[in-house]
Formats: C-alpha cells, sequence, structure tokens
C-alpha cells in the first residue's frame, strides 16, 4: 500500500474551499461510519437531521441517484478520494537482478571466478617455470599468457547473462500476473442509480454520494448508509469477527460497511465513505503501516531483499493519529501473532508443486556430492602426482601458480554443480502456467490462483451445478396448472377468470426483486434479455405472454411501498412480499419450490377463482398429477399462493406463524434447456476418466431428468440419485456426525444429488476428498454461483465460479472463474491442466539427460585428464540453452485432443514414469559412448591434435571443441525427442503448431554456429572445417534415430527402472508437518537430510514466490485491492522469508481487531 496520507492530503486540503458546496467533510463522514447502531442514528438525527438530510448535503437524490455528470463525479473523487486502495509499490527491476544475484551456485562461481581472474595476471620467470612444473614459454605463448584471464572474465559475463535472463522472467511474470489482476478487478461491477436508471458500474468509479443496489450475495464496495432495505442481513464477521448475521433496518442499524457481505435481502444505500476513508480502507492503511515495523523487526541479523514498505504515515491527518495505538500493543499484537500462527490450519502445495520440489532437492543432493567428490580427486591427483611421484618439494615463489591449478578445479567442480541442479525446473513451471493462464482466457477461465490451473489436470471428480452450467441458465415457463387445468403450454388470457389473471399478475410482478425484469433483445429478431434472477425473470416473462404489462403493476406499487418482504435464501427455499391492501389489512403474495408452498395451503383458486379447501389427500394427487410429470420432463416447478390478513397486525417476525394458510393461485414449469455442447463435453470427460456428478436444488424428478440429457446418467445403470435429506440421513450416525465409513460406501455410486442444501454439498466435497478408497486419492473440482456454495469451493481443490451468474461472494471463494458460465469450459480447463502437466514432463525427461551426460562426463574426464571435456563457459552456456531456451521451447506445447483421451494422473503418480525413465538412460547411454568416443579417439578419427592433458592457458584445440559441438548438437536434436513422453513413435507430429519450439532450435542453432567460429578463448573453441561440421550435425541426427531405436523396446520388459519424482504419501506428511503453517515438502526432505544450505541452492524459493502469491490469493502485492477485503486477514510467518506476510485466513473466530487493535472497529 502507498502512503494514506497522500490519499487523504489533496481531501484535507480542500475542504475549505468545497465546505459550500458539500455539507460535511471526509472526516465528518469516516467519524459517522465509525459509530454502530443507535449511536449511530443519534448521530445522523443530531448532525445532518436524518438520513435524507444527508443525501441532499452530499447533493444526491434518494430516488434518481446522481446525475452523472463528469465534472460533478470529478469533485467528488477529488473532495471524498478515490475507491480504490493504491496497491503495493511492484518490485524493480533492479530489485529483481539483486534476488537473482541471491542464489548460492552463482555467488560461487562468480567468487571463483575473481580468484582465477586476480591470479590469471601473475606470471613466474621462465627458469622458476621449470621448477613449478610448468613448460618453458615459447614466445608464441606470451600472448595466451596474457590471455589467461579470458576465462574468469567469461565465466562473470556468462554469470551477468544468467541473472539478467532470471530477473528479465521474474519481472514479466510480476507484470503479466497484475494484468491479470486488473482484469479481475475490472470484471468487478456494482448496481448504481445514476439519472434515475440502474446501471452496471466497475467498483472503482463508485463515488461518495452515489445510490447503490444492494442484492443477495453482493460483497460491499464502499461504506454506505441504508436508505431503503427489505429483509436485509449482512454478514459483518470480516470486519469484526462476530458469525451472527447482522439485521439492517433504518429504524435499528442503517450503517453498511465495505467488505461485508450481504447474506439476505435487498436494498438502496447511500454511499459514504470509498477506498482509503472506508473501514475496510482504513484496516488496509493500517496493515500496510503495521507490515513496516513487522519487517524491520524481523530484518534484525537477517538480510532481506529489499523492505517491502515502510511505515510511511506521517503525522499529517487522522490516519496517522489512528496507527499511534498500535505502536503501544506493538509487543502485545506479535505475542499473539505467534500464537496464532500454530494454530493456523495445514495447507498442502499444489499437487505438481510438492512433486517438483522433492525432485529438484534430490538432484541438488546428488550435484553436491558429486561435484564435492571431483574436487577432491581432482586436488589429490594434482599433489601426489606432483609432489610424491614427481618428488617436488613445495616452492614458495610457485605457491600462486598451484593456487591457480586449485582454482581451476574448484571452477570444474562448480561448474559439474551447475548443470546438475535443475534450476529451470521453477521457470519451466513458471513459462508453462503462465502461458496456459494466457491461453485460458481465450477459453473463457479466468484464472485467480496460478496453481488451479495445473492441479485441475489431476482432477478425477467434478461435481456441477445444473442451473447455467449444464443448463442454458434462460428459463421460460412452458406448462401451468391453474384453476383445476393443467395446460400443457401457455394459456390465452381469455381462458383464465379476471380474478385469478389479477393475483396471477400482481403476485408474480410485485413478489420478486424489482432488479429482475425483460429487456428488449440486443439485435433484431433475438430473444429478449433476461436480467437478474433467472426464475423471477421467467415468470415475468410468463405474465408477459398472458399479454399483461409488470411495469403497470411495479409503478402503482414502487418498492418503497412494499411493507415487508421476506426474501428467498437456502433455508426458506421462498419468497414473500407483504403489502396493505387500499380498504385495510394485509395481502402476502408468495411463491417457491412446489412442494414447500403447497404443504402451507388450505386452500386451492378453483376455474372460478373461488378459493375451496386443499386437503393433504388432494395435495398427494397434484403432486402425482401435476409436479411429478412435469419434473420428469426436466421442469422446475414452482407454486405461486397468496394470504390475506384483515384482523389487524400479524406477528411478522414470528415467520412459521405468517407462512401458513396460504391459497395456492398456480403452479408453473419452468423450462430451462440443456446446453447443446454439454453432452458432447461430459462424453469427453467419461472418456478422460473424469466422474461429473450434478448436485442442485431442484427436485430428483427434475434433476435426474436433466442428468439424462447431458449424459451423466443412461437408462440401466447402476448409480444413485439422492435428495438430500436421503444422503445425510445414509451418511450421518444416530448423533448426526458425518461417518465418513457411510459415506465411503455412497459417493462412488452417487450421481445426482437433489434438494440439497449449501452444506450437503460442502459434506459431499469434504467427504471425496478425504476419502481413501480407491487406489488414488480423489481431485474434486466444485462449480457453484451462490453465497452459499463459498464453504464448498473453497473446500474443493479446484473452485469454479459463475462469471455472468456468480455472486461476489462465490468468485471471492473461487479459483478459477468461468466468463461464459459453460460447462465446456471447464473440460478446456482439464485439457490445459494436463497439458501443464506434460510440458513440465517433457522438460525434465530433456532436462535430466543433458544433467546426467553432463555430469558424468565432467566427472570422468576431470578425474582421467585431470581436465573437464566441457569448460566452464561452455557448461554456462549448455545450461542456458538448456535451462532458459529449452523451457521456453517445450513449456509452450499447444494441448491437443488426445490429452483427454487417457486416465488422470492422480495425486501419487511419479513425474518421471518408466518410459521416460527409459528415455533419458538410453539417450545418455548414445551421448556418452560418442563423448568418450571422442574424447580418448577423437584426435586419431579426426586426425588432429590431442587436447587432453594440456597445459594451464594453452589454446583451445580443435579436438576439445568437436566434443562441444557434438554435445550440444546432440541435445538440440534430443529436444525434439523429448517432444514427446508416452513413448510415441512420431516425434514431429504437430511441431509447426509450436512457432515458439521452431524458433527457439533454429535460434539456439545459429547461436552455436557463431560461438564454435567466433568464439574464441573465452568459450574455448576454434573454428572447424566444413567437414567437422557435417560429422558433428551427423552425430547429432544420429539421436533421432537413436529415439526410434529406444521406443521399440518395450518398457515392461526392463523390470530394473524406477519412477522418480512421487507425490508424497498422507502419513508421511502427518509425521512431519508437526508445528509447520504450510507442508512444504522440500523443507521435509531437508530435514531427514539436515543440508540446510541447500536452500539457497534451490531457485525453487524464488522463483515459485509469486505462484505463493497467487496461491494465498492476496499478499497484498497489490494483488487484490478490494477483492480480498471480505476475508479474514491473518498474520502468518512464512518459513522460507525472513518478513511476514498479510493472509486471508477463513475462520469465523479470528477477526481483523485481533491482528490490527485499532479504534476504528468502533463499538464491537
Amino acid at each position: 500500500m502507498t502512503n494514506p496520507s497522500e490519499h487523504a492530503l489533496p481531501a484535507n486540503s480542500t475542504i475549505e474551499s468545497h465546505e459550500g458546496e458539500f455539507g460535511c467533510t471526509v472526516m465528518d463522514l469516516r467519524k459517522l461510519m465509525e459509530l454502530r447502531s443507535s449511536e449511530a442514528l443519534t448521530q445522523i438525527q443530531a448532525h445532518y437531521g436524518g438520513v435524507m438530510n444527508l443525501c441532499s448535503k452530499l447533493k444526491s437524490n434518494p430516488v434518481e441517484g446522481l446525475s452523472g455528470n463528469p465534472a460533478d463525479l470529478e469533485k467528488r473523487k477529488q473532495v471524498f478520494g478515490q475507491n480504490l486502495i493504491p496497491p503495493k509499490k511492484p518490485k524493480t527491476f533492479l530489485e529483481l537482478v539483486w534476488e537473482a544475484l541471491q542464489d548460492v551456485t552463482l555467488i560461487i562461481l562468480e567468487i571463483a571466478a575473481i580468484i582465477s581472474l586476480v591470479l590469471s595476471f601473475y606470471r613466474p620467470h621462465g627458469e622458476e617455470n621449470e621448477k613449478c612444473g610448468l613448460p618453458i614459454n615459447s614466445p608464441e605463448d606470451e600472448g595466451e599468457a596474457e590471455a589467461g584471464w579470458i576465462e574468469g572474465a567469461a565465466i562473470l559475463f556468462s554469470v551477468i547473462i544468467v541473472v539478467l535472463v532470471t530477473a528479465f522472467n521474474d519481472w514479466s511474470k510480476e507484470k503479466q500476473f497484475r494484468g491479470l489482476q486488473n482484469r479481475i478487478e475490472r470484471e468487478q461491477k456494482f448496481s448504481v442509480i445514476r439519472n434515475g436508471h440502474i446501471i452496471q458500474l466497475p467498483v472503482a468509479e463508485i463515488v461518495v454520494g452515489d445510490i447503490a443496489q444492494i442484492k443477495y450475495g453482493d460483497l460491499l464496495p464502499a461504506d454506505g448508509i441504508l436508505i431503503q432495505g427489505n429483509d436485509l442481513k449482512i454478514d459483518e464477521s470480516s470486519l469484526t469477527g462476530e458469525s451472527d448475521h447482522v439485521k439492517k433496518s433504518l429504524e435499528r442499524d442503517p450503517m453498511l460497511l465495505s467488505g461485508t457481505h450481504v447474506m439476505e435481502g435487498s436494498g438502496r444505500m447511500l454511499v459514504t465513505a470509498v477506498g482509503v476513508n472506508s473501514q475496510t480502507g482504513i484496516i488496509f492503511t493500517l496493515l500496510g503501516a503495521s507490515e513496516g515495523e513487522e519487517e524491520e523487526k524481523k530484518k534484525k541479523g537477517k538480510k532481506q531483499g529489499v523492505p517491502e514498505n515502510r511505515n510511511k504515515a506521517k503525522a499529517q491527518d487522522g490516519v496517522a493519529l489512528e496507527i499511534q495505538p498500535l505502536n503501544s500493543q506493538e509487543g502485545v499484537d506479535s505475542e499473539e501473532k505467534e500464537k496464532k500462527v500454530v494454530k493456523l490450519p495445514k495447507k498442502e502445495k499444489s499437487v505438481l508443486q510438492g512433486k517438483l520440489t522433492r525432485l529438484a532437492v534430490q538432484i541438488g543432493k546428488a550435484g553436491l556430492i558429486m561435484s564435492a567428490i571431483t574436487v577432491l580427486i581432482l586436488i589429490l591427483y594434482f599433489v601426489i602426482d606432483n609432489f610424491v611421484i614427481q618428488g617436488k618439494s613445495w616452492l614458495a615463489e610457485c605457491t600462486p601458480i598451484y593456487i591457480q591449478y586449485f582454482v581451476k578445479f574448484f571452477i570444474i567442480g562448480i561448474t559439474v554443480l551447475v548443470v546438475a541442479v535443475p534450476e529451470g525446473l521453477p521457470l519451466a513451471v513458471t513459462i508453462s502456467l503462465a502461458y496456459s493462464v494466457k491461453k485460458m482466457m481465450k477459453d473463457n477461465n479466468l484464472v485467480r490462483h496460478l496453481d488451479a490451473c495445473e492441479t485441475m489436470g489431476n482432477a478425477t471428480a467434478i461435481c456441477s451445478d445444473k442451473t447455467g452450467t449444464l443448463t442454458m441458465n434462460r428459463m421460460t415457463v412452458v406448462q401451468a396448472y391453474i384453476g383445476n387445468t393443467h395446460y400443457r403450454q401457455i394459456p390465452s388470457p381469455d381462458a383464465l377468470v379476471p380474478k385469478v389473471l389479477d393475483l396471477l399478475v400482481n403476485g408474480i410482478s410485485i413478489n420478486s426483486a424489482y432488479t429482475s425484469k425483460i429487456l428488449p433483445p440486443e439485435q433484431e429478431g433475438g430473444l429478449p434479455r433476461q436480467v437478474g434472477n433467472k426464475t423471477e425473470c421467467s415468470l415475468l416473462g410468463f405474465v408477459i405472454d398472458l399479454k399483461q404489462s409488470y411495469h403497470a403493476v411495479r409503478n402503482e406499487v414502487p418498492e418503497e411501498k412494499l411493507y415487508k418482504v421476506y426474501t428467498f435464501n437456502s433455508v426458506r427455499k421462498s419468497m414473500s412480499t407483504v403489502i396493505q391492501k387500499p380498504g385495510g389489512g394485509y395481502r402476502m403474495y408468495s411463491k417457491g419450490a412446489s412442494e414447500i408452498i403447497l404443504r402451507k395451503c388450505n386452500r386451492i383458486l378453483d376455474k372460478d377463482g373461488e378459493a375451496v379447501p386443499f386437503k393433504s389427500k388432494d395435495r398427494d394427487e397434484i403432486v402425482r398429477t401435476v409436479i411429478e410429470p412435469m419434473a420428469s420432463e426436466g421442469l422446475r416447478t414452482i407454486c405461486l399462493a397468496y394470504r390475506d390478513f384483515n384482523d389487524g397486525e400479524p406477528p411478522w417476525d414470528n415467520e412459521s406463524e405468517i407462512l401458513t394458510e396460504l391459497t395456492c393461485i398456480a403452479v408453473v414449469g419452468i423450462e430451462d434447456p440443456v446446453r447443446p455442447e454439454v453432452p458432447d463435453a461430459i462424453a469427453k470427460c467419461k472418456r478422460a476418466g473424469i466422474t461429473v456428478r450434478m448436485v442442485t436444488g431442484d427436485n430428483l424428478n427434475t434433476a435426474r431428468a436433466i442428468a439424462t440429457k447431458c449424459g451423466i446418467i443412461t437408462p440401466g445403470d447402476e448409480f444413485l440419485c439422492l435428495e438430500g435429506k436421503e444422503f445425510n440421513r445414509l451418511i450421518r450416525n444416530e448423533k448426526g456426525e458425518v461417518e465418513q465409513e457411510k459415506l465411503d460406501k455412497i459417493w462412488p455410486k452417487l450421481r445426482v444429488l437433489a434438494r440439497s442444501s449449501p452444506t450437503d454439498k460442502h459434506t459431499l466435497v469434504k467427504g471425496i476428498i478425504d476419502s481413501m478408497v480407491g487406489e488414488q486419492r480423489q481431485v474434486v473440482a466444485v462449480t457453484g454461483d451462490g453465497t452459499n456454495d463459498g464453504p464448498a469451493l473453497k473446500k474443493a481443490d479446484v473452485g469454479f465460479a459463475m462469471g455472468i451468474a456468480g455472486t461476489d461472494v462465490a468468485k471471492e471463494a473461487s479459483d478459477i472463474i468461468l466468463t461464459d458460465d459453460n460447462f465446456t469450459s471447464i473440460v478446456k480447463a482439464v485439457m490445459w491442466g494436463r497439458n501443464v502437466y506434460d510440458s513440465i514432463s517433457k522438460f525434465l525427461q530433456f532436462q535430466l539427460t543433458v544433467n546426467v551426460v553432463a555430469v558424468i562426463v565432467a566427472f570422468t574426464g576431470a578425474c582421467i585428464t585431470q581436465d573437464s571435456p566441457l569448460k566452464a563457459v561452455q557448461m554456462l552456456w549448455v545450461n542456458l540453452i538448456m535451462d532458459t531456451f529449452a523451457s521456453l521451447a517445450l513449456a509452450t506445447e499447444p494441448p491437443t485432443d488426445s490429452l483427454l483421451k487417457r486416465r488422470p494422473y492422480g495425486r501419487n503418480k511419479p513425474l518421471i514414469s518408466r518410459t521416460m525413465m527409459k528415455n533419458i538412460l538410453g539417450h545418455a547411454v548414445y551421448q556418452l559412448t560418442i563423448i568418450f568416443f571422442l574424447v580418448f579417439a577423437g584426435e586419431k578419427f579426426f586426425d588432429i591434435d590431442s587436447g587432453r592433458n594440456a597445459p594451464l592457458h594453452s589454446p583451445p584445440t580443435q579436438h576439445y571443441t568437436i566434443i562441444f559441438n557434438t554435445f550440444v548438437l546432440m541435445q538440440l536434436f534430443n529436444e525434439i525427442n523429448s517432444r514427446k513422453i508416452h513413448g510415441e513413435r512420431n516425434v514431429f507430429a504437430g511441431i509447426f503448431r509450436n512457432l515458439i519450439f521452431c524458433s527457439v532450435v533454429m535460434g539456439t542453432f545459429i547461436s552455436q554456429i557463431i560461438i564454435v567460429e567466433f568464439g574464441g578463448k573465452p568459450f574455448s573453441c576454434t573454428k572447424l572445417s566444413l567437414s567437422q561440421w557435417f560429422w558433428c550435425l551427423f552425430i547429432g541426427i544420429g539421436e533421432l534415430l537413436w529415439g526410434q531405436v529406444i521406443s521399440t523396446i518395450p518398457t515392461q520388459s526392463l523390470k530394473f527402472l524406477k519412477e522418480a519424482g512421487h507425490g508424497t504419501a498422507k502419513e508421511e506428511i502427518t509425521k512431519d508437518a508437526e508445528g509447520m503453517d504450510e507442508i512444504d515438502h522440500a523443507e521435509m526432505e531437508l530435514r531427514r537430510g539436515q543440508i540446510l544450505w541447500f536452500r539457497g541452492l534451490n531457485r525453487i524459493q524464488t522463483q515459485i514466490d509469486v505462484i505463493n502469491t497467487f496461491q494465498t490469493g492476496a499478499n497484498f502485492k497489490g494483488v487484490l485491492k478490494r477483492p480480498t477485503m471480505g476475508q479474514h486477514l491473518d498474520v502468518k510467518h512464512d518459513p522460507s522469508s525472513s518478513y511476514v506476510t498479510v493472509v486471508p485466513v477463513n475462520s469465523p473466530n479470528t477477526s481483523v481487531a485481533a491482528a490490527v487493535s485499532s479504534p476504528t472497529l468502533g463499538s464491537e
């Protein structure tokens, strides 16, 4: 967060001049918003003369809203601030460079290179050379001796290149994420009344004085005061920690706060504070300030990159005053935080991340040991050869020369290590994920958390909503039961008695949210647009089909005249609205799920419009003859009813008494057609080994009919379709607790869960994830759109929220937002997820072949010839093409449909399959054979001078240049082999669809020619003749032929091959993860191995940093300016770094008040 005072200052400085224009200042409004319930009411009355007066002071009209005049809006932004919380500054390029330089291997290389550089300038005289075991210099060697410094300089130069490439990658990654975040924020809109029209406005555009429409499921974007409300209940736990819903009304408590969730009801509010002046903004500002102080403390004794944020708040404005109490309690606070850290729920890293981290640690360990042995052998060989066998004595003046030899050996050892550690891995993961995320945008998947993209590839089960996801969410009434008659088509208005028609039209028009409406089509001849709740729109459409106008009714009874509204929620499953009758008394209209409303009816209108008694046997008759036939055709049934209260005012708060003795007007059947592309998508899922389950609030018959149309169940299947009640009866014990064993008997067969509550959905998802049945643990994806789907979306491995129909709360809890609400987009997400997994496996297969060969060559070469056939700079070049460029080439392969023709990998499948292991070892054998042949017999084969046993600083030889060139060309052709990992023969399939791959291979080849022909001393290369080039190329192309040979060997016959890169078994996790807040597989490996400094080698920490930012959803890197406000903020100590990060924690009992003790939280 940037300095809060910067944002408040303009406001403060302009208050005097604007006093005349607006009747109150920012500070007045801020103080007002800190009050609650009765205090606030008294203050509004005493200070402003009521809410309506406050409206006029803010020059706003409670019905028409603001005029929307740009000059007026601009002035409001200047005086009262904008509705955004300034993001934290991104890291500069130089900071990223500094971070990349922290890599331990690079630091060791730099030091070695500098020592080598310094020593290369020291040359003893000719006669001493002989004593020191160096040849006497001939005149032409003088020039070579001068060039001794080049190797050191070249290593430094290579290090700089590696660092710049890494930093640039990090920087572009950061930039992409910010772009993504901005996109997510732009998607977030809110209903505001301007000039009498309701418009959808981006949240950042809302200004003080706006009149906002609020409804069930909204996340409030700013602070405000209620002007008109129906049965409004707010979840304020994100600010106060109280989990009970707070009732809001004009008489009791009209204060609405940003970041809180509307759980029930609807209404209108006057916006009074935005951005940094809203309650959430104030807390964010405090957090920004305290975060800086926390860091100061954490930094004692530990060097930490660049401080993220200092306490910049100067005492220029109110914010600073509010920070002071924080300082005094700092000690207490941090102790509380320390305690709290332990209690955080353990969060496992994503499947792929866990496997990769472990693999990288294992490879790193092996490389470390190899490089140590290499250095040791080289030094021992030199010492024994010189001082024991040749019997020389150690001469003081020769010491620098000996040290030069030792430094050379050391550099060789480090080079082995550099090549062994696959630092390209995290890069490949990042590139692959970032590339996929970008492309998934086009497939209507807006990815909020990066790792969700890869987890989706492992999905084994999808629990999908019905409405809107599998169906088109374009509801139309197609059948009706009115006055004892079942109409299969919409009846003509003449067929109905005027009294019934009147009740029907009024009941529908008044008893639905006034935000639901039918608008004319956008294109000529198109369908009318449905705005708002789709079920209500279908009923309004029914009114229009009956040649009536709902507008006329609503104009007659505007929203202000509604006496009481019981809004729809998942418990009631109905909605009722009460109006006062002109002649006295009240009338209540109700609508809801047919079986629920019918149970509350004791009369029904007959064909003459008279109310006749309605007994339970009549009800069963209607269910059997009307509701079930409608449901079996896949229709949703809604019952419309009413009740008159003529004697006095009933007890409105006693719902059970009010919602009885209703009179049934009609039952309507609403059709929501299945999306045409869904059956095909579900068939693809079945082929791909993914089980699709439908979880819906509709009745069982409707759900079963739709599931059959979609292909989720086929006639004659053994699968279960259950209702929520039955499901709970089967899985709970006598005490009402869910038993996993009982659930394990149900879920494998369950395909449809109807009439389910949000808790049922959560129970099912949790049960499937925790289940140990079957050989694989399940990876579950869930779709949801309602506020009540939040817990299930959070619990799932991947939560999909609906971009169009979804509420803010659902989007907040999700990992991916489906911008078109379409099930087929989920299938595309599966395809991309699997593609990420495969891309990384391809890269691994390639990278490990290079590593195995390079390490063995450097090691054996060093031991036998005291010099690595591949020089340090050459190794760094190999490392660069193998890591950076190859990860780019192999991580950007586009997905193909064949990805959906195999089963999911699951959590425990190793990253490196036996087929891949066969490829890695097979190609390594070919490459090692060729290279050792060239090292020991190459000079005879090509008839050139041998490069073995060359003295220190001798000029590069053709012999070793050929070895280097052949090595690189073999890698280049093996890169093409690596495009296939499942043993396919055609490695060129679809190669031209991937332009990046082609350009990387061509670019590397051209660079190689330049290095060999013009690289000279720095690259230890010398020019080659044309025939030598052809031989190198021929050996390289041999890789492709050898690849065909390998793929003919059946993997099954090679029993000795092991897999590598397994996931972690559950038991291991729990044993080792005591007291850790995030289960990091690398940490565990390290605990076992105690090689703690290996952390530095493990560049994964740095590179996955950004991914972690995403995973935790906040970290306030300006990532989510607003959407994270609604969650609890808790302070968690991240073990992999030395600073405190603030992360959202979804537990109902921790409040912001605990993390930030601030007077701004008012009188809780």
